[in-house]
Order: structure tokens, then sequence, then C-alpha cells
């Protein structure tokens, strides 16, 4: 009996060593790098998605979001497509990148996370929208799904190459090499012609429109053609997110999904409020994301680069705008930034004005705008879009709701102040209300501060959109002819070595 008992805690002895020497050498194993998915939509207004608290059916972007964490407060700096695109890429803000108006160019000599990560060894691919340049800064393993035949591609299907994305899944799991892909998708971009099949899930009278809409039946029907398309975005989601899982790389994978600037509805997309510049932030990698959980912490879309950089087990650049809000993923801390900030150039958008300029700063609790371009009328493609004539004839008919809404999106005053805590659409100015007239001051400054430091110089910035603009684009030849354009003066001009003065009206 003895002698078992002595054999028993040998026994337990030897295995006690034998397992220590297995947990020493692990443990002096390098941990593997986690892979990044990186899942962007096109003009989502983050307010439709399901789980925050939208009419849209996101199932798997809901389940996502009950796997990882959902961010509240994260901003880009422009709500158009391809400013916002450059910022992800090279953690700048516009206008330091060069890169402040759409279908634009970055600076020459400006790196991007192609840079960062290759060098860590990391494959770095882009699959779908791209919408950057140029290629030499942005030198991403691209793929795109196939054209038809007849050089269109059908309706139903998707930028991303998921055949091409497959691929790049098994290859890295057969060389254990980690990978970055940036999934870049074109949904719920207008016009809204996909996820067709999805329509019959919405009922156009039980449908919910913000106050910022007029309800009018073309409202309720682009309305529910738009939500069908966030279902068809929530789709390609599912299929990354299923060969993710068939390639055994879920489990180290940091996956983040983001809804990208606010839909083309008046008050999103083009525009400074929260409805054009708030996004949805979903994240998750399992055993560093907590599942089920919710922060608040403030982060732009220029933290991006340097949080995936830090995941990857490098040190972002000094040069960045963005900080890494790795610790805040980690649950570390629910505080990142105090503000963020806003900027809008109108010059060469789509049927819009010769110039519309606008700067925004907001922080816990207030939001300030400037137009700088006050003066002009404001207005874009959906001007002539049916939905918003009928909201025209609504206003002509005498309802004072429409007329308030149409003057909204054309006329806007110098200065535009907003409780966002009371007040999250933004639909009652505070800006002549004496009792803010110190909060006004205090952030005023420091947006003109920000401006200061990145060479923003306000609308003498919008004036030079034209030279930041990719050559012999179709938009600003068709809106612009009065202005003398030709394709060549279209071209995108190295970083300016002068300094231009800030100006400034809104006073």
């Amino acid at each position: 009996m003895i002698r078992n008992r002595h054999l028993f805690v040998l026994a337990i002895f030897c295995f006690a060593i034998f397992n220590g020497r297995l947990l020493s050498s692990a443990e002096a194993v390098e941990p593997q790098r986690p892979n990044i998915l990186f899942v962007i939509a096109d003009d989502c207004t983050h307010l439709d998605i399901g789980c925050y608290g939208g009419q849209a059916h996101t199932p798997n972007i809901d389940r996502l979001a009950g796997e990882g964490m959902r961010f509240t407060r994260c901003f880009q700096t422009t709500a158009m497509c391809s400013p916002t695109r450059h910022a992800i890429y090279t953690g700048l803000y516009p206008v330091k990148s060069g890169a402040w108006t759409n279908h634009t160019f970055a600076y020459p000599d400006v790196q991007s996370i192609v840079h960062d990560l290759k060098p860590l060894g990391y494959r770095v691919a882009l699959s779908g929208k791209t919408h950057i340049n140029p290629p030499s800064i942005f030198p991403f393993e691209y793929s795109e799904a196939p054209k038809k035949k007849d050089k269109k591609r059908a309706k139903e299907d998707s930028v991303i190459d998921f055949n091409a994305v497959e691929k790049l899944f098994a290859e890295s799991q057969e060389s254990n090499t980690p990978f970055a892909l940036f999934a870049c998708s074109n949904e719920p971009h207008g016009p809204y012609n996909k996820g067709k099949e999805y329509r019959d899930l919405y009922k156009l009278q039980k449908l919910k429109l913000r106050p910022n809409f007029v309800d009018t039946p073309a409202t309720r029907i682009e309305y529910r053609n738009y939500l069908a398309e966030i279902t068809f975005f929530d789709a390609e989601v599912g299929t990354l997110l299923s060969l993710l899982d068939k390639y055994n790389h879920a489990d180290n994978t940091l996956v983040v999904v983001v809804s990208e600037q606010g839909s083309a509805f008046p008050g999103g997309k083009w525009t400074c409020y929260d409805k054009g510049l708030q996004s949805a932030l979903i994240a998750r990698l399992p055993g560093q994301i907590a599942a089920n959980t919710t922060t608040d912490a403030m982060v732009e879309y220029i933290d991006l680069l340097p949080t995936f950089v830090e995941v990857a087990g490098g040190q972002p650049r000094d040069e960045l705008d963005g900080r890494s809000f790795w610790p805040v993923l980690q649950g570390l801390t629910d505080e990142h930034k105090s503000v963020v900030y806003g900027l809008q150039t109108s010059r060469g958008i789509f049927n819009g004005p010769p110039h519309y300029a606008i700067r925004s700063i907001r922080n816990d609790r207030f939001k300030l705008v400037l137009n700088l371009s006050h003066d002009q009328t404001f207005q874009n493609y959906v001007v002539g879009h049916p939905f918003f004539l009928e909201w025209k004839e609504k206003a002509a008919a005498g309802d004072s709701h429409a007329a308030a809404r149409v003057e909204a999106h054309g006329t806007r005053p110098p200065v535009e102040f907003y409780d966002i805590q009371l007040d999250p659409l933004e639909m009652t100015n505070l800006a002549e209300v004496p009792a803010y007239a110190d909060d006004i001051e205090t952030l005023r400054e420091q947006l003109h501060a920000w401006m200061k430091s990145q060479g923003d110089h306000g609308l003498e910035t919008e004036m030079q959109a034209y030279t930041r603009m990719t050559a012999g684009n179709a938009e600003v030849k068709m809106f612009h002819k009065d202005e003398g354009l030709t394709t060549g003066t279209l071209y995108a001009q190295p970083r300016p070595e002068t300094q231009l003065q800030l100006r400034d009206d809104s006073r």
C-alpha cells in the first residue's frame, strides 16, 4: 500500500516536471500573429444596421457583434468614398495626405498600410472596390469579381472576388503565412439595384422613417431598396466569415466590419453631420476581444492603420495622424479620443456646387459645424431624384416639415451648433443661444488649431480640389463646363510648398 503510494507520488512529480518543461517550451515559442480581415460597406448609415437598432436585416453582422465588440462612436473625417479609403490605408487626415476631395490622389511621398504590414511578413490583399490612387502608394494584391462577357457585372454580383479570397485563405493556411485582407463592398451605394431578393423582407408601409426624412411614396421605395442592399452586404460578410471557418482561420483572425459614411439621403453623405461621418465598427478576435461587449470610446478611421500594425507586432510610424486603439479592443480602457474632426470638400462632386467647404469638430456632447461657403446653395445628385422632387412638391403645397428639410439640404447658416446628446439628428441649431457662446468658441479654437496643423486653409483648400483629382474625371467635366475646365487641367499635383491663409467668415 505504502509502495503504491510512493509510486503515485513519484508519478505526479514526474508529470509535473515533464509538463513544466512542455509549458516552458511553449512559452519560448513566439505566438502566431493574428490574421486581419477588414470588411467595409459603401454609403451605409450605421443606425440602419440591426445591432445598432436599425431596420435592416443583418444576421451575420449582428452575430459578429455578439461574438466581439461593438463601437458606438466611430467616425471618419470625410463623408465621401475616396477620401475615406485613403484615410484608412494611410492613417493620415485628408488634407495632409493630399486626398481631400472625391476621385482623388494622395501625395507621392505618402506611404500606406501595405508598406507597414509586408515587412512584418503579411500578405496584404484588397478585393473589391478600390477608389485609391496612385497605385505606387497602394501595392496591394488586388482582385475584383470578374465582369461578364458583355463587360458589365450582373446586378446580383458582388465586386468582391470570393474565389480570390478563398485562394488567399487556403494558401495562407498551407504556408502558415499571416494575411491582411481588405474586402471592400460596393453596397449599399446607389443606385439600389442589388439585393432584390431581400426586398420582400421590408413592407413599405411598416418602414419607420427618421424625423429628418420627408414621408412620401418614392422615399419609402428608395429606403426599402437601400435596406435590401444592406442585407446584400450582410450576406457578403457572411460569406467571408464562412470562408474563415472553412480554412480554420476564425480563431486567429481579427475581423473588423465598418459601414463607411452615411447613405446618400439628405443629411448623410457629403455632410459633416454625424449621420454622414459616424460609422459602425464591430471587431472580433477570440481570446483577445471579449464577446458581446460595447464601448463608447471615440475612435476615427485613421486609427485603424496603427491598430492593425500593433496587432501584427509592429510599431506604428510616428508621422501617422492615427493612434492605435488596441487597448480599447483588449478591454483595458474605454477612452481613446476627446474630439473628432470633420471635413467636406464639395467642389467636384457629382452635380455639386462650384464650392461648398464645411469643417466640424465634435466632443462627447457638442458638435460645431462651420459652413465656409454658406453664401452658396448646396446641391448634389439627389436634388433631381424622384424622392427629393416629392419633398419639394410637398414643401410647395405648404407642408412645413418638408419645407424645412428641403431648405436644410441647400441653405445653411455660417455656424451650426448641436447638443448631440439631446439632439442626435442635429435638427435644432443652438449657435445663436448665448449660453453656448463659450462652448462654441472653445471648439472653434480647437478646430482652427487642427486645420492649421494639417495645412488646411478652409475655402482656399476647397478651391484647390481639382488639382487633387483623377486626370480626365468625367464628373468634373460634365458639371463644371462653365468654368472652362478641360481634361488637361485635371491632374494630381505634388504637395504644395507654399501656405495659404485660413479663411473663416463664420464669426
